[in-house]
């Protein structure tokens, strides 16, 4: 027990070590200044906005930041759905595959562009080396680039004392690429080929077995993606079985590195944001109750899978009774760790099966996604996640002290509030209505393994890792049927832009506010009475409105398990 507790607390400190000198980085990055890597960048920055006719120092409107970002997307979704289309046409096709069917190429052209990387198909079986690499790397890269581009707006808003724009979409974008996410990329990419990950062109290598039979083993350019997908919380894997694939994940210190990777980012966001704010005091309220809300659900994971399966003892070795499921090679630290961390941020990797969870288990993977991930969440869409939270949580405290709310000196009023209630329809959406769809139509009793409350919560989970833009899966679901790849391909767009475009609303409606200064009657936001009314709200508002599916779905599972019933 001691020496879980004490894995859990080294991955905080390290986390966190990364997390502060990020932001400050990213705070310099987006706010123009000078870098360690501006004389090298700079001149291909440049040269980025001469060929693509974008002037630097011309701001946007809220309204057109979004339109310029959505047409950006749209133009994404297009290529990528060609060339799943056409790839047996294109070249670097070792493999010889076919083309990708018109149903699961339009899912899983909206899982890259959303930042999702839901994937019903099995990549080392289905995608060519042009596929993975033109089509799908690329979206990791930009998708991921957005939801930056997007948290970095928000904050330019709330930090500016008045004005009508936010920043520009298209200098954001290509700075979240150029002086974050390549950088680290190529470096992270390179450490992943010396832990033994495979990056290469060939299409396999046929490997002799023990007992004289030859086994065909997949390769391809696998680093270069693993890298972004972690780092921009992307989650697709070059393989079916993602990072309990030997070759996605070879050794422990992969395993941790990967971990980090994926909470980098949306851990530095607070500090970036305490930075451009000027009051580093307002980021660590946030990272604070980020962190305290972190903790929580991995001690509740851990605890829930600490023991194992009880309907297995006496045919599982009680010593590997916890094991069930898990990444064996790792522990079961290192499998419950990667379960939250993955779900906790919009990233969906996974060295775990998290079909095999023990009801609780599985429980803690849903809630994080439930709550909207904004335990830290994904690569910029966890801090604008957070920032509606913000919003709805100042309103509250402001109606407690009898006057307007205010945040940053920013009035927050019936417009704001009523954008950031208006998000909150989005998760219900996606998944109550889609699930229930589902059912009443009987295509969730078709692609459900398991029968009974399991396999509901297979059906619960797999739009609500849609609709959240996560990516993960219970193992059991079968998603890949017209239905399921058209509806949750619907849900992942409702999960990406029915958040993008409130709060960049909100963003420009606040950025027009004059700054007033603070008085007797202003809500601190940045002490321990913020952190816990914002973690409050945070549970309250996220998870009550799907504890009715819960109780149904994992809760009956665990009460039917503790009293020997089986499905």
């Amino acid at each position: 027990m001691i020496n879980d507790l004490v894995q859990f607390t080294v991955f905080l400190l390290v986390l966190t070590a990364l997390a502060v000198p990020l932001g400050l980085y990213m705070a310099r990055v987006f706010s123009g200044k000078w870098t360690i890597l501006t004389p090298v960048v700079a001149p291909i920055e440049r040269a980025f906005y001469r060929a693509a006719g974008v002037r630097p120092d011309q701001d946007q409107h809220w309204s057109r930041y979004a339109l310029s970002l959505i047409a950006f997307n749209a133009a994404g979704f297009l290529l990528l759905y060609a060339i799943l289309r056409l790839q047996h046409l294109l070249p670097l096709n070792p493999q010889d595959f076919g083309p990708m069917a018109p149903d699961l190429a339009f899912n899983t052209a909206v899982s890259f562009v959303t930042n999702t990387n839901w994937q019903a198909y099995g990549g080392e079986t289905t995608l060519s080396h042009l596929s993975q690499m033109l089509g799908l790397t690329t979206q990791n890269f930009v998708s991921a680039a957005t939801g930056i581009a997007v948290a970095v707006a928000v904050t330019r808003a709330l930090a500016t004392r008045s004005g009508r724009t936010i920043g520009n979409f298209w200098v954001d974008l290509t700075r979240a690429n150029l002086y974050v996410l390549l950088p680290v990329c190529l470096i992270y990419a390179l450490f992943l080929v010396s832990q033994g990950m495979p990056q290469t062109l060939d299409a396999a290598v046929t490997a002799a077995t023990l007992d004289g039979d030859n086994q065909t083993i997949a390769l391809g350019p696998v680093a270069s993606q693993v890298a972004i997908k972690m780092l921009g919380t992307n989650g697709g894997g070059f393989f079916n079985a993602n990072a309990a694939h030997p070759f996605e994940n070879p050794t422990i210190l992969s395993n941790f590195v990967q971990i980090l990777s994926i909470l980098a980012i949306p851990a530095a966001f607070p500090f970036f944001f305490g930075r451009m704010v000027g009051d580093m005091r307002q980021g660590v309220a946030i990272w604070a109750a980020m962190t305290v809300l972190f903790v929580v659900v991995l001690l509740a994971a851990w605890g829930a899978e600490r023991f194992g399966n009880p309907l297995l003892a006496g045919i599982v070795d009680p010593a590997q009774l916890s094991m069930e499921g898990k990444e064996v090679r790792f522990g079961l630290v290192q499998s419950v760790l990667f379960a939250v961390a993955t779900t906790v941020a919009s990233c969906g990797a996974v060295n775990t099966m998290h079909d095999s969870l023990t009801p609780l288990g599985g429980l803690v993977p849903l809630f994080n996604m439930l709550v909207g991930e904004v335990i830290y969440g994904g690569v910029g869409a966890g801090f604008y996640g957070v920032v509606l939270m913000v919003v709805l949580t100042v309103f509250l405290a402001g109606l407690m002290v009898g006057r307007t709310p205010e945040w940053l000196g920013k009035k927050i009023e019936a417009r704001e509030v009523k954008l950031a209630a208006l998000t909150l329809l989005v998760m219900p959406i996606g998944v109550l209505t889609m699930v229930a769809l589902a059912i009443v139509t009987g295509n969730a009793a078709v692609s459900a393994q398991d029968a009974g409350p399991h396999g509901l919560s297979e059906v619960i989970y797999a739009y609500t890792s849609g609709t959240a833009n996560n990516g993960s899966a219970f193992a059991g679901f079968s998603a890949n049927t017209l239905w399921h790849n058209t509806m949750i391909g619907l849900a992942m767009l409702i999960g990406r832009f029915g958040y993008i475009v409130p709060v960049l609303a909100i963003a420009g409606f606040l950025a027009a506010k004059k700054t007033v200064p603070a008085s007797a009657g202003t809500f601190p936001t940045h002490g321990p009475v913020f952190v816990v009314l914002l973690i409050s709200v945070i549970i309250v508002v996220g998870a009550l409105t799907f504890l009715p599916a819960l109780a149904l779905a994992p809760i009956a599972e665990h009460v039917s398990m503790i009293a020997g019933i089986m499905f």
